[in-house]
């Protein structure tokens, strides 16, 4: 599927840029968006070492077999193909908790982390299994408590409540999740995404072997003696006191707010630092040479930035082409005038178009808008939802799917826009319903 619509985005560009005249712009947006794969690449690669250092420890020290065992019951439902017991579950566990918090230099590279594990149970290595699948749903949903960044862009242009759309955003990513889950099941049911009978299955067993003896080997859990098990209270303590404090003395956020934005605010302001410093200080009370393991964890963050590259530019190079042609704002005057008759402004049609597209073309469009109408506008609200509560569809599958050399998606690109329609609609509803009368 991603073969038709890049070749799509291209062929369209050229035609569109020929026929508007802009066939300069369309190049440059090409060499653009080029640079740009490159940069955002390569800037990845210290944050994955970071992060995959930091998981590294965690599998070692049996942390990732404890959590995934402990939620199994809920996670064997959605990924039934992932043994409960696999490191897999464990990184995904943590993508899903640092998306929900709004840490996306975290969610990134342990979503990546995420996919290389589930490679190792793929049997057929090029294609999307279910649970690939499934987890680019979830990713691409965008599940998240706090739209940080849309309320942080509501607040520098003045807005009188800027925190109103987190309840409207929540509500929307809950039903654009929803979505993705029951559109994933119900396509890898269907025969078009099915996995040819024809493809080859190859023997990992080697590389599987390799793997387990290199990676997922954690320590077998133990009773921690009573120095570490002190040791580790204080530092939970201690931690719990930061918490505290940035519950009590908020920053960033408004004394007035909701008291559940400042408790995700806080827990977000402490998760980071609770994680940097748990997971390394149980790696070494669990015996684990922390310093090691870390650096043979981050060695892998600059292979899997490089890897990327070559899947990011071709996408973003295709996306830079079709909206320097013209082709978004094409879209926007043929079904605008529809749009209107089912209570969707056409003004916010380039947002949604541009949103699975382009994270940074959508932050640009939902900058504009607010600009122009006014932070409390019903249509800025409308927006700052919508960015709130989906995901850049075609970044994320490119990303993921590119660290471990997938280039038959499957039906991951049509659960992720089913789960993007179904968070526009009910973003445009709810902040009709919430928004509609008191909006300026």
């Amino acid at each position: 599927m991603l073969n038709y619509i890049w070749l799509g985005l291209v062929v369209a560009a050229v035609l569109l840029g020929g026929l508007n005249g802009r066939l300069d712009e369309v190049t440059k947006g090409a060499f653009e968006m080029a640079g740009t794969a490159a940069t955002i690449a390569l800037g990845l690669v210290g944050i994955m070492a970071l992060w995959l250092g930091v998981m590294r420890l965690a599998e070692k020290s049996g942390l990732i077999a404890i959590l995934s065992k402990a939620l199994s019951p809920v996670m064997r439902r959605i990924f039934p193909e992932v043994p409960a017991d696999h490191p897999a579950m464990g990184s995904i566990l943590m993508n899903i908790s640092a998306n929900m918090l709004g840490l996306a230099n975290a969610a990134t590279p342990l979503g990546l982390r995420a996919m290389k594990d589930l490679e190792r149970l793929n049997p057929h290595p090029g294609v999307a299994t279910n649970a690939m699948c499934t987890f680019l749903a979830i990713n691409t949903s965008s599940v998240q408590l706090i739209p940080a960044t849309a309320v942080a862009i509501l607040a520098s242009a003045k807005s009188a409540n800027p925190t109103s759309i987190v309840g409207t955003a929540f509500v929307a990513t809950l039903c654009s999740t929803i979505a993705a889950l029951i559109a994933v099941k119900f396509f890898q049911r269907l025969k078009i995404f099915a996995i040819p009978a024809n493809e080859p299955v190859r023997d990992r067993t080697a590389e599987l072997e390799k793997d387990e003896a290199d990676v997922v080997m954690p320590v077998a859990p133990k009773p921690l003696s009573l120095v570490p098990a002190v040791a580790l209270l204080g530092f939970v303590v201690l931690c719990a006191y930061f918490f505290l404090l940035a519950l009590w003395f908020p920053q960033g956020t408004a004394v007035n707010d909701p008291g559940y934005v400042r408790l995700v605010n806080a827990l977000s302001v402490v998760a980071i630092p609770f994680v940097l410093g748990f997971f390394p200080l149980y790696a070494m009370l669990r015996g684990v040479p922390v310093y090691e393991e870390f650096t043979e964890g981050a060695k892998e963050g600059f292979t899997t930035a490089v890897r990327i590259i070559p899947y990011l530019a071709a996408i973003l190079v295709a996306i830079g082409m079709f909206r320097s042609a013209g082709g978004i704002e094409l879209l926007t005057g043929a079904v605008g005038p529809y749009l209107e008759a089912v209570f969707f402004p056409p003004e916010l049609l380039p947002m949604a178009v541009m949103r699975p597209l382009s994270g940074g073309g959508s932050m640009g469009i939902f900058t504009e808008l607010v600009a122009t109408h006014g932070p409390d506008s019903l249509i800025a609200l409308m927006a700052a939802t919508v960015f709130g509560s989906t995901e850049t569809t075609f970044y994320v599958v490119t990303v993921y799917f590119g660290a471990v050399a997938v280039r038959k998606t499957r039906h991951a690109i049509a659960a992720g826009l089913v789960a993007d329609f179904a968070g526009l609609v009910a973003a445009v509803t709810i902040c009709n319903l919430v928004f509609g009368t008191s909006a300026s």
